[in-house]
């Protein structure tokens, strides 16, 4: 097959990969969207549960009743369809990988995708509740707290998405020591660094207050070291499995 024709070909099968990914989202989406109200009820209940006695949520714009849940619901729709669509990411890679590559990235690919959702969940069920029930408590006398529901929403979503993507650290740092940009002996070396960089992403990648930032920074750090633990452990094995190769060489030899 000439080189063209071979690029053509990549280029439909990618094409016919993403429209299969948007086509799973898509179809989430219309088995959630007639639950939009209620799944949107069920993420307020953290900041609904901390709120005074008679404050509700408010909608200043005239299309947030309806806006603020279809854009959760959407979100959510590519949360759940994450697994799709990694697969499909995997389909369109895997052919041009190595035997050993594909061990790797099957399983990574599968504790990424639980990872991502455990970040989720820990911003849900930790963070959400001791953030907000802060953030009532340093109001001040006189002010009635009443969350616009679309800022609520960019609210929890940024927190969702940062948190997703700090659980990510262990797979990471694995992939860096399986492709030789660094080794688990070198991060260890560069730990007190490590621990500062994560205080420091924890107030950039969430809102400006003491809880969230210091409960996002110390699960970093936590998946860092958990990080270095499996990647050195992979690193061992791959050089007891290099090692057993070469010896085997050498005795046909």
């Amino acid at each position: 097959m000439s080189e063209p024709s071979s690029f053509i070909s990549h280029l439909i099968e990618l094409r016919t990969r993403i429209l299969r990914a948007l086509l799973a989202v898509f179809i989430v989406f219309l088995c959630l969207f007639y639950f939009a109200q209620d799944i949107y009820a069920y993420i307020a209940e953290p900041l609904v549960a901390a709120m005074p006695v008679g404050a509700s949520m408010i909608a200043t714009d005239v299309a947030s009743p309806f806006l603020a849940p279809f854009k959760l619901t959407l979100v959510l729709s590519f949360f759940i369809a994450i697994p799709v669509v990694l697969y499909q990411v995997w389909g369109f890679v895997a052919p041009g990988l190595y035997r050993n590559e594909k061990k790797l990235i099957a399983p990574l690919l599968i504790s990424s995708t639980l990872l991502f959702y455990a970040g989720m969940a820990f911003a849900y069920y930790v963070v959400f509740p001791l953030a907000f029930m802060f953030f009532n408590s340093v109001a001040p006398d006189g002010v009635l707290i009443s969350t616009d529901i679309s800022s609520y929403l960019n609210f929890v979503l940024k927190l969702f998405f940062a948190f997703g993507v700090a659980f990510e650290i262990p797979v990471a740092i694995i992939l860096m020591c399986w492709t030789g940009v660094t080794t688990p002996a070198s991060l260890r070396k560069k730990r007190p660094y490590v621990i500062v960089g994560v205080f420091v992403v924890g107030m950039l990648m969430t809102p400006p207050d003491v809880i969230s930032q210091t409960l996002l920074a110390l699960p970093m750090w936590l998946l860092f070291e958990i990080g270095v633990l499996v990647g050195g452990l992979y690193t061992k094995k791959r050089e007891q499995g290099e090692e057993a190769e070469s010896q085997t060489e050498e005795s046909h030899e």
